[in-house]
């Protein structure tokens, strides 16, 4: 029986060491060389998307598919939102083409589909592409209604 490392290797901004970062529902990872807090940034799968949601820190997962230009949009704010709120975000990635029964689990009929977990749990969803600020805004807002920790 094989079983899958679970683990994402994360680059440090600061150092540039690689960090193998595991999902856990509490805490948030830091490198293992500086000590500065990561952006987390992970793929996940249908094995592992709900470990990976159960976070300390609201999670944004991001469901996308490479052939989708509004998601090759988003993803540079994505990344930048996880980099600025390096320990109090998290970003999970999900390739709707490769993983069709998260698809089917969240009902997905268009793309890009942002859902936002607090405590573990989905507190809303946004569909297409849109600008980093009205990202932010979303992320604050709906946080700040579900009684998440400010990021």
């Amino acid at each position: 029986m094989t079983t899958t490392d679970p683990s994402t290797v994360i680059r440090c901004p600061n150092c540039e060491t690689l960090n193998r970062v595991r999902p856990v529902a509490k805490g948030t990872p830091r490198c293992r060389s500086c000590k500065e807090r990561l952006p987390w940034i992970v793929n996940a799968t249908t094995a592992s998307f709900d470990a990976e949601v159960d976070a300390a820190v609201p999670v944004l997962v991001d469901l996308w598919a490479p052939w989708c230009g509004p998601c090759r949009q988003v993803a540079p704010i994505l990344q930048r939102m996880a980099l600025d709120r390096a320990g109090a975000f998290k970003v999970v990635k999900v390739n709707v083409d490769e993983e069709p029964e998260l698809s089917a689990r969240f009902a997905v009929q268009s793309i890009p589909m942002m859902l936002l977990f607090v405590d573990g749990r989905e507190v809303d969803r946004m569909i297409g592409a849109s600008p980093m600020e009205q990202m932010r805004n979303w992320v604050d807002s709906r946080q700040a209604a579900a009684g998440g920790a400010a990021g």
